[in-house]
């Protein structure tokens, strides 16, 4: 169950999650949105892989039963996660008027984000600091960058 859990974070589903959000933002006439979801996707991989490079650290000394291909420091899987869900439950949230609604979808990103970094702990191939600062640095960069949409549109008057 970890591994099924775990691979909520993996590139390629979150992969399909941004494409399927961008997609669908594209189709409802949301340009800036779908925009939105690629520059905080990309943005956060690269900011991902620049830290692993920078930081090189190894990977707990654990037996685990998942492959490793990169440094442990910070989780990627738990970095993207909150890159990915944040974002597009954010937009998902603005998108509906129902307060209940909105909590919601802020809840599930929350919730997702918050079980993804766990799994990667309960597999062994993470320490949690690790999975910690992906998740600080995730979330700032989803916050960064719904910031700045939010500023591009009041300055636009929307």
């Amino acid at each position: 169950m970890g591994r099924d859990v775990t691979s909520l974070g993996s590139f390629a589903f979150l992969g399909f999650v941004s494409v399927a959000a961008a997609g669908y933002l594209l189709i409802a006439g949301k340009r800036r949105y779908a925009v939105l979801v690629a520059a905080a996707v990309v943005g956060g991989e690269a900011i991902s892989t620049l830290l692993k490079i920078a930081f090189d650290r190894q990977r707990p000394d654990l037996l685990h039963t998942t492959r490793i291909f990169t440094a442990s420091f910070p989780s990627g899987h738990a970095m993207l996660s909150a890159v990915t869900f944040l974002t597009v439950g954010a937009l998902l949230a603005k998108a509906n008027p129902e307060p209940r609604v909105k909590a919601y979808f802020i809840s599930l990103a929350v919730f997702l984000t918050v079980m993804v970094g766990l799994s990667r702990v309960y597999l062994g191939v993470h320490y949690r600091t690790d999975v910690l600062a992906g998740w600080c640095v995730g979330s700032a960069w989803a916050i960064l960058c719904w910031s700045a949409v939010n500023g591009i549109e009041q300055r636009r008057g929307r």
